[in-house]
């Protein structure tokens, strides 16, 4: 059985409709698509990586497989029984129209590990950046080649860390050029 990840279909899944927002608003169904975004696994598996009774887990995955986020991957008879793997629709979502910005803050906000007492788990920074329209395509290409990489197989290779990034013109009214008499 391969379990790797790997999917046959490496577009998107679109997001569209209100049942796909709403499975994945709830923390728990957020939290096991980042499980699954490293391999198919069974509602055992989830259970026990996600900490909860595999009859809650039981519960979410048909929520998230009625929004047509999560399907049957494959089936596996083990001990009289049929073992079911449980897998993405797609590598990724999209988000299309004016849902999409606010839905990756809440579930960015959402998924945030209150900081520990003896170390610091992150940063949350809004800086703005001075780009031609150029730059900006370049550097949003840059940056989503670098996150579709991979999922690191080896847990040794660290801890999960969130990255949200969201390149927009923002609306900041910009001062004209200081005239010669200004400088002076």
């Amino acid at each position: 059985m391969d379990t790797s990840g790997v999917r046959d279909d490496p577009e998107p899944l679109v997001l569209r409709t209100p049942a796909q927002f709403k499975a994945l608003g709830h923390p728990v169904r957020h939290r096991m698509v980042n499980v699954l975004r490293q391999r198919p696994a069974t509602l055992r598996q989830l259970a026990s990586a996600m900490g909860l009774a595999k009859g809650t887990i039981s519960f979410h995955v048909r929520v998230l497989r009625e929004a047509g986020i999560v399907r049957l991957a494959e089936t596996h008879q083990v001990r009289g029984g049929t073992e079911q793997y449980f897998a993405l629709v797609g590598p990724a979502f999209e988000h299309p129209g004016e849902a999409g910005p606010e839905f990756l803050l809440q579930a960015a906000a959402a998924e945030m590990l209150p900081a520990r007492g003896d170390e610091e788990t992150g940063r949350t920074l809004l800086r703005h950046l001075w780009l031609t329209p150029g730059q900006a395509r370049t550097l949003m290409a840059q940056l989503h080649d670098y996150a579709a990489g991979p999922h690191p197989a080896d847990p040794a290779q660290g801890e999960a860390y969130g990255l949200l990034i969201s390149l927009y013109r923002a609306d900041i009214p910009a001062l004209p050029p200081l005239s010669p008499a200004d400088q002076e």
